[in-house]
């Protein structure tokens, strides 16, 4: 459409153009739709603007030339018509456009005043229409607010006649009850004077006590009549009243209410026949409908008790077969893995039979819930505790069963067993369904007897497992040493120590045995402070078998020690004895002391394996006890005292028998020495020959015993008792050596002996790593020098040290130029305070 119009527009504008007389026409189409005064301008310029540059052109072709066009280069002669052309106008149709504009403002005027009459008839119109819309809008209104009115009250009147209906059908309805309570009443009076006409004459009854198809209204009414007699009579006998028709009346109740209960007697009797006639043949809905009209007698009790005492599970065949199928064939010996599959099969059959009565009771009864309960409590205190009176028999705590029929721990075993397995059957028959019977609460009272005194038993039977386990030991120890025979008085001795040596496999067998009754505290202990009770009870028990044991263990390993001791006093010998003798007393002095070396290395095993043995005990205590005690209150505190209690024997026999190994070493160390240390080892002669920088012969035999013998004690012992012992050996060794220089004299080269003698031992004492007892041994190697220097030298040795003066002065008096030389004075004159 705009592109009709544009060329509509361009038609007028070339008439325009062409001639004044066809003046610009504009109309109101022109305005509408998409309107733009830019195009409508621009439309007419390049309309109008062509028809002039072609008669432009066309003038300048005529005149002719080589001018370029579009503003290029010209000829003078163009310069000339150029200046010439000035004068004339430079769009000569300006003056047309002057004049189509003024006629198209017109034209525009002219519509702009069309446009605003138009527009003014317009709004007439509008005001007018809207003014005739609010009218009938408020007549609308006014119409619909009489139409809610209207409404308003034919829902009030509505509401209203429903309450009418709804009065008069409540009256109706209690008029309706009133009638049938009535027609009731009349008919129960009647059934009531029937039973009351005589003392146990049934026969002149209404037919509906006698119709079994009618038996559940029969019921039912039986129970109201005599529900209503006995309250009745009950009523009669709290009232003293001396009318003479009150006493009548009740005792002619009296005498209804026997022949009601007679009556429903043999009713129930009847249906409970029924009722078994048709559980044999499996009807279901026969013995349901017998449940419910049973149910009206004293609630169904006797029905339910009824189906659950005819159950087979409950023969006594079926129950002495529960005896055989746990506890085997009558004279063997069950054991506890045999129980326990004998229960898991049986109390698997009682659950899956409680499963399918349940079924059947679901269907049968109309409140399954009350009959499961009473079939689940007849199982919990009928069926399993006629079993478990077989099984756990208890034993007696003074003649305790032996070993050989199992023990007391054969009883513990047997009833943790029992114990765990009847928890199941009870939250096996919680899923299946027991009504609202405590069947954990009927649990716990079976075996109430029994963890009432259980503590006693466990700890009991700890003690008889450690007898037996003691008597098996020296059983194997006695058989071992008679099969073994003996060889010799001191060998025999150590034999048996070793024979009878401490085995951590007992203490593990211990703690395994504790372990086990720890697992049976938790299992019957249910509350924090009775569980932390049986524990530190039980555990005390391993204690004192530990401590009893390792303690036992070391007195023996101690008696080893004592014997090698006796055996070396007996072969001290004095100064004046013959050669023969005294060779014979050095062989017997030899095996004294190698039985004083196995004594040694026997103890030193029986520390380690007390060591041992005390660190399983602590580790089980931390790993499996302490989570037990920290609960209650200072539990855990006390059974650490306990543990240091039960140890402290052992210890005090630990720290004897090191002391003991010390002066067995000490003993060997002297013997060694008196009997390798030769006089001419500090004193070799002064002829000309280089002196000897070897280690004496005694000082290696000494340093060769203790780096063998202490082999064992740098295995054995650990950490600060490691270091007491050595610290305490080192300072026995620093001793004793210092006694034994102080029998010989020594010459400068037996000095330089010396001090080798003392490098030595040095640098072997050294891997005890005791640094008070190697500070000694350096002060031993100041104080060799004393034999080494010259006399006038000795005042200036010990300037450094003023501490070992006293001990430098009784070295000083065992050089051999003590005399020769007066030392004595000499040094008196040096050191007063000391003289």
């Amino acid at each position: 459409m705009k592109e009709s119009k544009d060329g509509k527009k361009a038609d007028r504008f070339s008439k325009s153009s062409s001639t004044d007389s066809y003046p610009l026409v504009l109309d109101i189409d022109d305005f509408k739709g998409d309107f733009s005064f830019d195009a409508l301008f621009g439309n007419l310029v390049n309309e109008l603007l062509p028809s002039y540059l072609e008669e432009e052109a066309d003038a300048s072709e005529g005149h002719g030339g080589n001018d370029m066009q579009n503003g290029h280069m010209r000829t003078a002669s163009d310069a000339g018509r150029s200046a010439q052309g000035l004068s004339s106008p430079l769009f000569p149709e300006v003056d047309a456009l002057l004049s189509l504009f003024k006629n198209s403002c017109m034209q525009l005027t002219d519509l702009r005043e069309q446009i605003d009459g138009k527009l003014y008839s317009l709004k007439k119109e509008v005001a007018a229409q809207d003014s005739k819309h609010r009218k009938t809008l408020s007549q609308l209104e006014k119409g619909v607010d009489g139409l809610f009115g209207s409404f308003a009250r034919l829902d009030s009147r509505i509401s209203s006649v429903g309450q009418t209906a709804a009065k008069i059908g409540d009256h109706l309805q209690s008029a309706d009850a009133q009638r049938e309570t009535a027609s009731q009443t009349i008919d129960l009076i009647k059934y009531l004077m029937e039973f009351n006409s005589s003392p146990g004459d049934l026969m002149e009854l209404s037919p509906l006590f006698s119709d079994d198809s009618r038996v559940a209204e029969a019921a039912s009414i039986a129970q109201k009549l005599r529900s209503f007699a006995e309250e009745d009579i009950g009523r009669q006998g709290m009232a003293v009243s001396p009318v003479v028709g009150n006493a009548t009346a009740s005792r002619g109740l009296e005498v209804a209410v026997a022949n009601l209960q007679e009556y429903c007697n043999e009713l129930e009797n009847r249906l409970l026949a029924k009722f078994d006639a048709a559980s044999q043949r499996r009807e279901l809905s026969t013995m349901a409908e017998c449940a419910k009209i049973l149910s009206q007698f004293n609630r169904g009790t006797s029905a339910m008790q009824h189906y659950v005492g005819l159950r087979p599970m409950f023969d006594v065949e079926v129950m002495n077969e529960d005896a055989r199928l746990v506890l085997g064939d009558p004279g063997s010996q069950p054991s506890p893995s045999s129980v326990l599959h004998g229960l898991s099969s049986l109390y698997k059959e009682i659950t899956d039979t409680v499963r399918k009565d349940a079924a059947t009771i679901t269907v049968v009864f109309p409140s399954p819930n009350d009959v499961m309960s009473i079939l689940v409590q007849r199982v919990m205190e009928d069926r399993v505790p006629k079993l478990l009176e077989k099984l756990l028999v208890k034993p007696s705590l003074v003649n305790q069963p032996s070993m050989e029929d199992g023990g007391l721990i054969l009883y513990l075993r047997m009833l943790a067993v029992a114990y765990e397995k009847t928890n199941e059957l009870a939250r096996d028959l919680r899923g299946v369904g027991c009504g609202d019977l405590d069947v954990e609460g009927l649990t716990e009272s079976l075996f109430l007897p029994h963890k009432d005194i259980y503590i006693e038993y466990e700890q009991a039977s700890l003690r008889q497992l450690y007898k037996a386990k003691m008597e098996e030991l020296r059983a194997e120890s006695q058989q071992s040493s008679e099969s073994t025979g003996t060889i010799g008085r001191s060998k025999g001795a150590s034999m048996a120590s070793f024979q009878q040596q401490i085995s951590v496999t007992v203490v593990t067998e211990f703690v395994r045995w504790n372990e086990e009754a720890i697992s049976r505290c938790n299992l019957f202990s249910s509350q924090p402070a009775t569980l932390a009770a049986n524990v530190r009870a039980v555990l005390t028990c391993l204690l004192d078998q530990v401590s009893l044991y390792i303690t036992e263990g070391l007195e023996r390993a101690r008696d080893s020690l004592t014997e090698a001791a006796a055996l070396r006093e007996r072969f001290v010998l004095g100064t004046s004895v013959s050669r023969r003798v005294a060779a014979a007393a050095a062989s017997a002095a030899e095996a004294a002391a190698a039985a004083g070396e196995s004594s040694f290395r026997s103890f030193m095993v029986a520390v380690q394996r007390c060591g041992s043995s005390v660190a399983i005990v602590q580790q089980y205590f931390a790993n499996s006890i302490s989570r037990l005690l920290l609960p209650v209150d200072g539990a855990h505190a006390a059974s650490c005292e306990d543990m240091a209690t039960a140890m402290s024997n052992a210890e005090g026999a630990a720290y004897k028998g090191l002391q003991q190994c010390i002066e067995t070493v000490m003993a060997e160390v002297e013997r060694l020495l008196s009997a390798e240390q030769k006089a001419t080892d500090y004193r070799s002669p002064d002829d000309g020959i280089a002196p000897d920088h070897r280690p004496t012969n005694a000082c290696t035999r000494v340093v060769a015993y203790l780096s063998r013998v202490l082999e064992a004690a740098f295995t054995a012992l650990e950490g600060l008792n490691k270091q007491a012992f050595l610290t305490e050996l080192g300072n026995r060794l620093h001793k004793g050596l210092l006694n034994h220089w102080q029998k010989f004299t020594f010459n400068p080269s037996g000095g330089l002996r010396l001090k080798r003698d003392i490098i030595e031992y040095g640098e072997f004492v050294r891997s005890f790593n005791a640094p008070s007892v190697d500070e000694k041994f350096e002060l031993l190697g100041i104080l060799a020098n004393v034999f080494i220097v010259a006399p006038e030298s000795l005042s200036s040795l010990f300037e450094g040290t003023p501490s070992i003066r006293k001990d430098a002065q009784r070295f000083i008096q065992l050089r051999d130029d003590y005399k020769s030389a007066k030392l004595a004075a000499k040094l008196s004159s040096l050191w007063p305070s000391s003289s």
